[in-house]
């Protein structure tokens, strides 16, 4: 089980890599330069406050599978690796912050600290979820 829950994990990993570095039109600039925002919820307060001006597609894309996406590693990599929350959470924050980075500086999205926090959630819940798991199974 462990080994197909760590393929899985493996070729979701790479689908994710993708759509962050080359896909949604990633390879070739529309706005070129730096782009970044380091001030935590403001872009997720503009998307609260003008979630009139946005199409709902747009909206529920950026503000929901930012946080859905995610979901998954918050079940598999603690399973796999049996982490507890503080080092999963640690961890993971450390590896959305190096790939926000490699997204500003190879100009392939912008760096988003809304985007660490709202996939932070994410794999919360994904945690969250594979501690309710347990302990069902324990029961």
């Amino acid at each position: 089980m462990k080994k197909a829950i760590a393929l899985i994990t493996l070729a979701y990993s790479l689908l994710l890599l993708y759509w962050m570095f080359i896909g949604f039109g990633r390879t070739s600039p529309h706005l070129p330069g730096y782009r970044y925002n380091v001030m935590p919820l403001h872009t997720i307060k503009l998307y609260f406050a003008h979630a009139d001006s946005f199409q709902l597609k747009y909206w529920i894309v950026n503000m929901v599978g930012n946080i859905a996406v995610f979901a998954p590693f918050g079940l598999a990599v603690p399973y796999l690796f049996r982490m507890r929350l503080f080092s999963f959470t640690v961890l993971f924050i450390c590896v959305l912050l190096l790939l926000e980075t490699m997204q500003l500086l190879l100009q392939r999205g912008s760096f988003d600290i809304d985007d660490v926090l709202l996939n932070t959630v994410g794999a919360l819940i994904g945690f969250a979820c594979l501690q309710f798991i347990r302990k069902r199974v324990s029961a």
